[in-house]
């Protein structure tokens, strides 16, 4: 009678909140987990091949997205949180979602989590398998520091004692230490084309030191950050042999990336991932990582990854009108310097762009806003010709203004608008007919500015439709 009560309550609250416009991608699931806290092991164990849970700090939604495409197009059944909601309650909203459409139970579950509820999740769910994409600094008034994160996710893994699959990202240091000593079956993917490296980070790293022995880490090259092909010069630690690796590596600044497969078939593949940046080929990684464990041919995981489309808020294109937006969610010094290197291009690309910049403080993007010091904006001052003009907007407008300033960004290219709505009229009647406007907007922002989009008719709530 208890599961049936917070089952019933749970799909009331969903359709409460699809009326009121909100999606309902956490609310449904608090109030049925308040009833019945057992409510999502129990939905998990009706799944008939298991959870695959993804987690680290970025690349989480974006993997989960290219991972889905090839699992629908195996012919599996999905539930997955594909709001981006990843705290237990998303989680256990996705199942509610899914057994109101169809209440036959779905093939496999699969979920994007939170670092920090991982150990959590991994005890209700019991997954197949796991992926882990990579660990920068993030939300520090949740997490603190960046071992603490590491940690949750320690824990996580050895609770799954051997059972299932791990994915490791081998580029990073803090990701692939965690597959020393564990049980179960580990693979590591990686980049491994020095073309798209440098030999020295001018940007922030979050990991320098052998995790062994304490010693600097030597890097034969790194792709970003703490990112790279790196050893400990005492031989204590190295990166891990790759045995999934992306070479030939092409990035064409906005419009997308590709590169040759090695190591998940017999012969080498050519994948093209339908998002940009040197990050998303890290994502395409991931996926086919964990496509290829789960048993699905590489050849038909390599096809489904180019088809896929991008998820919401993430290098997502939106026509209006006679523009586009280009829409790249950022939350974290790492991932905005990612973004802005993808969104600029090239030096020899001096088009003018124009950017809206959105940055809220509220508690899904961290009520800490001192890590937009570390973004490198100095990249766009650098590359002053191909900026038109920027505008800032969200609760925290006028410090993010006022960093583009101290980054060497002119005032006159600078203008502080804190209402999303009134930004994004003033930035997109600057753009040339044709033209393209770059937004990037922390967590919030982005859920706001999506919705004031979908009211006025130019893209899908994104509960409508496939996603």
């Amino acid at each position: 009678m208890r599961d049936l009560l917070a089952v019933w309550a749970g799909k009331a609250a969903l359709g409460l909140s699809r009326r009121l416009g909100h999606g309902g991608s956490s609310l449904p699931g608090k109030v049925a987990l308040r009833i019945q806290p057992d409510l999502l092991t129990a939905y998990g164990k009706k799944l008939r091949r298991g959870s695959v849970v993804i987690t680290g700090t970025n690349g989480k939604t974006t993997t989960a997205r290219l991972l889905a495409s090839a699992l629908r197009d195996a012919g599996l059944r999905l539930v997955h949180n594909r709001s981006g909601a990843n705290l237990i309650p998303g989680l256990a909203s996705a199942f509610l979602e899914q057994f109101v459409e169809n209440p036959a139970p779905p093939d496999v579950a699969l979920m994007e989590v939170d670092e920090a509820v991982f150990p959590d999740a991994v005890g209700r769910l019991r997954p197949v398998g796991v992926v882990v994409t990579n660990f920068f600094r993030d939300q520090l008034d949740r997490y603190g520091e960046l071992d603490t994160t590491v940690s949750h996710v320690r824990r996580g893994l050895e609770a799954m004692a051997g059972e299932g699959f791990v994915a490791l990202n081998a580029d990073d240091p803090l990701v692939a230490y965690l597959g020393r000593g564990l049980r179960g079956r580990v693979t590591y993917y990686g980049v491994d084309d020095v073309r798209v490296g440098t030999k020295e980070m001018t940007q922030t790293r979050e990991q320098r030191q052998c995790l062994v022995c304490g010693r600097i880490l030597d890097y034969d090259v790194f792709y970003y950050s703490h990112l790279g092909d790196y050893r400990c010069p005492g031989g204590d630690f190295s990166r891990p042999p790759l045995t999934l690796k992306a070479t030939d590596v092409a990035l064409d600044g906005a419009l997308g990336a590709d590169f040759t497969l090695r190591g998940g078939g017999p012969r080498d593949l050519r994948v093209t991932v339908p998002v940009p940046g040197l990050y998303n080929v890290y994502n395409g990684l991931a996926a086919l990582a964990a496509a290829i464990m789960l048993g699905i041919p590489v050849e038909r995981a390599v096809s489904s990854v180019a088809e896929a489309a991008p998820s919401f808020g993430r290098m997502e294109r939106i026509a209006m009108d006679d523009r586009e937006i280009l829409m790249a969610l950022v939350k974290n010094p790492t991932g905005y310097n990612q973004v802005l290197s993808t969104l600029l291009g090239q030096a020899s690309d001096a088009r003018p762009r124009w950017f809206l910049m959105a940055l809220n403080d509220k508690y899904a993007d961290g009520t800490d806003i001192s890590w937009i010091w570390d973004v490198d904006f100095e990249a766009m001052a650098a590359r002053e010709s191909a900026v038109a003009g920027v505008v800032a907007s969200g609760t925290r407008s006028h410090e993010l203004a006022l960093r583009l300033k101290y980054a060497g960004l002119p005032a006159a290219k600078i203008a502080c608008v804190p209402s999303l709505s009134e930004a994004l009229d003033r930035t997109l009647g600057s753009v040339p007919t044709g033209g393209t406007l770059y937004v990037t907007p922390t967590y919030t922002a982005m859920l706001e500015l999506r919705n004031v989009i979908s009211r006025r008719g130019y893209a899908p709530q994104f509960w409508e439709g496939e996603v």
